[in-house]
């Protein structure tokens, strides 16, 4: 069995205010393996950078992790303290940033910064270590890299600074990165070299990745599993394969469903009524159930927990057992665990009072 590298359990992160905590994360689960690129989806508001800066290490105030754990190989790392987490962040776990321009300083030349990451990480300093960054910049695709590694960020372009963000987050060797949106503000032709990049040096490592993203078009293209998460919460997470070919949970059809396609015509995309709740609007039950075309009343009170269904895990009372009752939908309609919908019977036509001099209707 593939070893497991990150494993997180019941994570809660709220966010304390004076009007009381916010919850931006809900007890969120999952595991990501060695070789392996997770990809996290969703809109935004999701949830889906605070749970990897909860990974990492980078919640603070006046956000906190309310609950659960993270474990790295094994070991607890949420409770570590400040100095002991500053070891393990950037030595085995890396970052990479959403916008490469502010996450490199522009005042020291990108081969100083990589050099600064292996002298505090690792053995190496001096001509080691200046030497071990050209490899970086020649691995990543920096052309003369011997050139370039005294050049500024500002005279590289975007992809080339992106490239330059995986060579700080690879230098240590890190045992998982986490990628947030490492692909948004690239064009296309960019956003494919630096995909093909990232699982690359995922298989040749043998490093696990938090791949997160709204693209579910990056999804298919680099992840291996996918978790798709709304309000906090994780709706759904399976094979790549099988949530973009059958995806269970009503969001995450609607979110394919959005997606247009080649195959079909269509006059006009499908969408999701309705927006991503806020903080202090979160509905009890499922978050979705506002928004939800199958929901019925016990969405509307009880939140569901995530189980098998086929190749994935999904927290939708749909496929729950316990739910094969009859439940009233929008409109009086029917719904049970199959996800069918069975309209109730059409009302019966209005009465027609007697016109004048015509008596009355027998009852």
């Amino acid at each position: 069995m593939t070893e497991t590298i990150l494993s997180v359990r019941d994570l809660s992160v709220t966010f304390d205010t004076r009007r009381g905590p916010l919850t931006a994360i809900d007890r969120v689960s999952f595991d990501i393996h060695r070789g392996e690129i997770l990809g996290v989806v969703g809109e935004s508001g999701a949830g889906k950078s605070v749970t990897g800066s909860a990974v990492i290490g980078l919640i603070d105030r006046p956000g906190r992790i309310a609950g659960g754990e993270i474990l790295l190989r094994g070991e607890r790392i949420d409770t570590l303290s400040p100095e002991a987490m500053r070891r393990v962040r950037g030595r085995r776990i890396g970052m990479i940033f959403q916008d490469p321009l502010t996450s490199l300083d522009p005042l020291f030349r990108v081969g100083d910064q990589i050099v600064e990451t292996l002298r505090t990480h690792t053995d190496l300093s001096g001509r080691a270590a200046r030497t071990r960054a050209i490899d970086l910049l020649a691995e990543v695709g920096i052309p003369a890299p011997e050139r370039r590694i005294d050049g500024y960020p500002h005279e590289f372009s975007g992809g080339m600074r992106q490239r330059v963000v995986i060579a700080l987050a690879l230098a240590a060797e890190p045992e998982l990165i986490i990628a947030d949106e490492p692909t948004t503000a690239l064009d296309v032709s960019v956003q494919a070299q630096i995909i093909t990049l990232l699982k690359r040096l995922c298989r040749e490592h043998g490093t696990a990745v938090m791949l997160v993203t709204h693209d579910m078009g990056v999804i298919a293209e680099a992840a291996d599993r996918v978790a798709v998460m709304y309000a906090g919460r994780v709706a759904e997470i399976g094979p790549v394969a099988a949530v973009i070919a059958k995806p269970h949970h009503p969001y995450a059809v609607g979110l394919m469903g959005a997606i247009p396609t080649l195959s079909q015509e269509a006059d006009r995309l499908s969408q999701i009524p309705g927006s991503m709740p806020r903080l202090t609007a979160i509905p009890k039950g499922c978050a979705f159930n506002p928004r939800c075309p199958k929901v019925f009343a016990r969405c509307r009170v009880e939140r569901p927990e995530p189980q098998a269904v086929e190749a994935s895990r999904v927290a939708c009372h749909l496929y729950d057992a316990a739910a094969a009752l009859p439940f009233p939908l929008r409109g009086g309609a029917k719904g049970g665990a199959d996800g069918t919908i069975t309209p109730d019977p059409a009302p019966p036509p209005p009465s027609i009072p007697p016109r004048k001099g015509e008596g009355r209707i027998a009852r």
